[in-house]
């Protein structure tokens, strides 16, 4: 067989495994996304493979410059290319496209071990902003508490004896 009839038979093995399957998408009969866990979940990775000339006697490109991946950092995408590279060369001139994604989905945890989520530094940092914010705020009302005498002459004017205001004080008329 010529590499062409083993490559139309695999896209069309792929095809049919993966029919329905929002995981995998076919780019082009030559190149493919493959997703690697849900899309809620924070270790998934998408996967990007394209076919060489020559495929399957030589190893396919495979990529994680997918923007999705971009909050995976540079020496985790390493790792799992590394890794991806290691299966390619173990099954070098067999149609490897399937046992790659199957791999890649038992082996999700362990290529994604050292991955930090980048969302969670960026919440810690927030949440310090907020803390901060929140005691400069608190600061800035005990200042606009302390009202002149014109001010609370003024409040203890519009308010009845126990200090509350009239029902209505601060309605607007709209029949004007």
């Amino acid at each position: 067989m010529t590499a062409n009839e083993d490559q139309e038979m695999e896209l069309e093995a792929l095809r049919s495994i993966y029919e329905g399957d929002d995981c995998f998408k076919e780019l082009s009969p030559v190149s493919f996304q493959f997703r690697i866990g849900d899309l809620d979940d924070s270790k998934s990775f998408l996967l990007e493979v394209s076919w060489p000339e020559s495929y399957p006697e030589t190893a396919p490109h495979i990529s994680l410059d997918a923007f999705f991946n971009n909050r995976i950092f540079l020496e985790t995408k390493q790792y799992i290319l590394s890794k991806f590279s290691e299966q390619v060369e173990a099954n070098l001139g067999t149609a490897m496209m399937y046992t790659l994604f199957e791999w890649a989905k038992e082996n999700q945890e362990t290529l994604m071990e050292n991955h930090q989520p980048l969302t969670s530094a960026v919440t810690l940092i927030s949440n310090s902003d907020v803390m901060n914010n929140s005691t400069s705020v608190s600061k800035k009302k005990e200042k606009k508490e302390q009202l002149t005498k014109a001010q609370k002459r003024k409040l203890i004017g519009r308010t009845d004896n126990k200090g509350e205001l009239p029902r209505g004080w601060n309605w607007v008329d709209v029949i004007k």
